[in-house]
C-alpha cells in the first residue's frame, strides 16, 4: 500500500546475517486505512502513521489532506 498524503511506499533491501550472507527483503511502510473527517464528511484514506501524527501538527500535511479527492 502507498500513503495518499506523502506517497510513501515499500523499499527493498538486504537482510545481512552474521556470516555476511545477503538475502533480499522488503521493508513495507506503516500504512493503514483510516476514516478521517474532512469538512464534516467522513473520508476513508490510506495514510501512514507518520502523516497521521503530523496531521494535527503540520500545516503542510493538513494542506495535502485537504487537496485529496
Amino acid at each position: 500500500m502507498r500513503c495518499q498524503i506523502c506517497l510513501k511506499s515499500g523499499m527493498s533491501g538486504n537482510n545481512v546475517s552474521h556470516s555476511n550472507r545477503h538475502t533480499k527483503t522488503r521493508f513495507k511502510a506503516n500504512v493503514h486505512k483510516q476514516t478521517l473527517d474532512r469538512d464534516g464528511t467522513p473520508v476513508t484514506v490510506k495514510i501512514c502513521s507518520r502523516c497521521l501524527r503530523s496531521l494535527h501538527k503540520s500545516p503542510k500535511v493538513r494542506k495535502a489532506f485537504a487537496a485529496l479527492k
